[in-house]
């Protein structure tokens, strides 16, 4: 275990200098830059073509997808692409196979209406859902893999930079996004959005080609471990033939990341684990889903939103997860999240008094500064977290197990967003407080499990 307290913050800031943080960086924003295309992107197209902020919320339950990945993540560990696994490496070949069904997927949005094919637009965005969502499996490993096992301060701050890498691909993702639109709108285009996502795929385009200067490690380990799980279920099933040898691999490429996670941490903490993982970011989640919404409802222009929501949220993001990184690093991931989550909680309550108030955009910069602190400081922890838990047997299988847990919580549940402010009756105020009180019960499980967790911390 290393030592951290006895260091000057200028030696701790060193480790953000290590060449690796660059590639990691870059993941991010690979992984980021989808969400863009689902979730601001396709709520502002679909609020623009008069659909309600119920039919908006409900879309966005595409999202759910992030939360079952971890179903075919098995499959990301063990099966190669052909051709491209052998010329890009395991994970790359993945990672552009993805890319580029998200970029067919643009170029298909550009041909429809959704006031007209709303149920052809939804399908369409669950394909980039599926598509981003296996891609995010694949690039966790690859980031994950970049570090080594026991290298407790880099792989914070490898978390660190993962986050302003994802932040950076969503933030300066939606800049390019919403002035792209508002471009072609006041250029007159009738379908302004389906002419922006044409340029997004250009987008994807220049994300394949900086994939290709991410190197990727060489699995031998893994891959051994592997097959020796996959052997050691053969023998228990007592013979040898394409039966038993199909069924050890299924077990051991499904089964055998579960089982080592339980066995790892214990089943009570485990559990606990899972609960603390599904219930953190409910309120962000909240949050997220409708603000796009709520900055337009109260007179913001798309401009407006990638101002401040985008772009001022862009620096203060990268500034912020820095610094949460080192504070990671220093404090403890666990100190960190429950210092991140308070922060979350009182964030949200900004944007109540920016309901109450009224458009102003001093109080809108405000609003995003603090909140954008807040997810930055807890995204950068949460990381941190989950990937000091995985074994690296089944890097991509157990994060991504984590991660869905995760996003199963905001991503189901935060679908009711749009519901919950129209049964509030359009109450901004109530709904942001309702958000802001939403982080407590993961505080208690967290509480809970402080000082029996087994991180490399």
């Amino acid at each position: 275990m290393e030592v951290y307290k006895k260091q000057s913050l200028s030696e701790t800031f060193k480790v953000y200098y290590d060449k690796r943080m660059i590639k990691i960086l870059l993941l991010g924003a690979i992984s980021g830059f989808p969400w863009v295309i689902i979730g601001s992107s396709l709520s502002l197209w679909l609020k623009e073509d008069g659909l309600s902020r119920s039919t908006i919320g409900w879309a966005g339950l595409i999202f759910a997808v992030y939360a079952f990945n971890y179903l075919w993540a098995p499959i990301i560990d063990r099966i190669k692409i052909p051709w491209l696994t052998e010329k890009l490496g395991h994970r790359r070949g993945w990672i552009v196979t993805m890319q580029s069904i998200i970029l067919a997927s643009l170029i298909f949005w550009s041909l429809v209406n959704p006031t007209t094919n709303l149920a052809l637009v939804i399908s369409i965005g669950l394909i980039i859902a599926i598509a981003s969502a296996t891609q995010d499996i694949t690039v966790d490993a690859l980031r994950i893999e970049q570090i080594g096992e026991h290298e407790g301060r880099s792989m914070q701050a490898g978390a660190a930079m993962a986050v302003v890498g994802w932040w950076t691909g969503y933030k300066l993702g939606g800049v390019i996004a919403l002035n792209t639109a508002e471009f072609f709108q006041n250029l007159g285009l009738e379908n302004y959005w389906q002419t922006t996502f044409l340029v997004l795929g250009i987008v994807i385009i220049a994300c394949n080609i900086g994939l290709m200067f991410i190197n990727e490690p060489q699995p031998l380990e893994r891959t051994e471990l592997q097959r020796q799980t996959d052997k050691m279920i053969e023998g228990k099933l007592g013979s040898s033939n394409i039966m038993t040898k199909s069924a050890a691999w299924l077990t051991g490429t499904v089964v055998g990341p579960v089982i080592s996670f339980f066995k790892k941490n214990g089943f009570n903490i485990a559990i606990a684990i899972l609960g603390f993982v599904f219930l953190f970011k409910i309120g962000e989640a909240f949050l997220g889903r409708m603000s796009v919404i709520f900055y337009k409802e109260i007179g913001f222009t798309k401009s407006d939103i990638a101002l401040y929501s985008k772009g001022l949220g862009w620096v203060t993001t990268v500034i912020f997860t820095l610094l949460g990184g080192l504070f990671a690093i220093r404090s403890g991931v666990i100190k960190a999240m429950f210092i991140s989550g308070v922060l979350m909680a009182l964030t949200n309550l900004l944007f109540s008094l920016l309901a109450w108030y009224g458009k102003s955009e001093l109080l809108f910069a405000v609003a995003v500064i603090f909140d954008d602190m807040a997810a930055a400081f807890a995204t950068v922890a949460f990381v941190a977290f989950i990937s000091m838990l995985v074994d690296r047997t089944y890097t991509a299988t157990q994060y991504a197990l984590l991660a869905s847990i995760g996003t199963a919580g905001r991503t189901t549940l935060a679908a009711s967003s749009g519901a919950l402010v129209d049964w509030l009756n359009g109450d901004w105020g109530i709904f942001f407080i309702i958000t802001a009180i939403m982080v407590i019960p993961s505080l208690v499980f967290l509480y809970m499990i402080k000082d029996k967790l087994k991180l490399n911390d």
